[in-house]
């Protein structure tokens, strides 16, 4: 994988968050490709529970102050980035007050979701594409793991579907058994088709549970992985209908050949 450019989008890092298994997967994926001398980038959240100081987390003010819009609201982007040390890889935040400054990742103390995380999830993957493009930075490949990061493969397959940036760039989905319980938003959808998304597109949206926000997910991108193993058969038999290259569930000891192979043969 040498010099091939990969772009990591996840809903949560290791060791900016707790470990499970999309936080670890997130690190350990692009820390293998880092030591094959692929080129990488790793874009996650900022939420309020990550310790700015102890992970020296600083602003970058050439990437930082434009304005997102979500549901024909203006959202302003702040973009910060840190180094995971000793592994020379790159970590960039996308961070907005409104969104991002509470003190937990997906739910409050109660475990009740934040009502606004079908609008956090559309706004991290616009944050993400808009802060690539600044930095013209062309990614060969973009994985993404974890359910806020679900939107990203929509928003690349129609909203910046005209980027000629990312004319050749392929999206991998790692799907995990990492969801959560009930749905997002009701609107959700509405708001999705405000940025001109074809409704038949994201119909399972009606209903944004995890599973339909995975299978909008993986119905945009170009091939998916198995990340975990006990996956529920409604989204395994998705993932085998869905026409896509697919790498079936590969253990922690094994992943790292397995996932360069279906990079490079079925991916590139």
């Amino acid at each position: 994988m040498e010099d091939k450019r990969i772009l990591y989008v996840s809903s949560e890092v290791v060791p900016y968050l707790a470990e499970n298994e999309v936080s670890l997967m997130s690190y350990d994926v692009p820390k293998m490709i880092n030591d094959q001398g692929g080129q990488i980038r790793i874009f996650m959240p900022r939420y309020g529970n990550i310790n700015e100081r102890r992970h020296q987390l600083h602003e970058v003010i050439r990437l930082s102050g434009m304005n997102l819009v979500v549901n024909d609201m203006d959202m302003p982007l702040i973009i910060k980035v840190a180094s995971i040390p000793k592994e020379r890889i790159q970590v960039y935040f996308i961070d907005n007050d409104e969104y991002f400054k509470r003190k937990a990742t997906f739910s409050d103390e109660d475990g009740v979701l934040y009502p606004d995380n079908d609008e956090r999830a559309i706004f991290f993957a616009k944050g993400v594409v808009e802060t690539v493009k600044k930095l013209n930075w062309v990614p060969d490949i973009i994985h993404v793991h974890g359910w806020l990061a679900g939107m990203l493969p929509v928003y690349m397959k129609h909203y910046y579907k005209d980027e000629a940036l990312f004319a050749d760039t392929k999206i991998v989905t790692s799907v995990y058994n990492q969801g959560f319980d009930g749905t997002l938003d009701n609107d959700m959808l509405k708001k999705v088709l405000f940025d001109a998304v074809p409704e038949n597109d994201v119909k399972l949206l009606e209903v944004p549970d995890y599973n339909n926000i995975m299978k909008v997910s993986v119905a945009h991108s170009d091939a998916v992985i198995i990340a975990s193993e006990n996956l529920s058969d409604d989204l395994v038999k998705f993932v085998e209908a869905s026409g896509k290259p697919f790498l079936p569930y590969v253990g922690k000891d094994k992943f790292a050949e397995a996932y360069t192979n279906f990079y490079r043969n079925q991916v590139l």
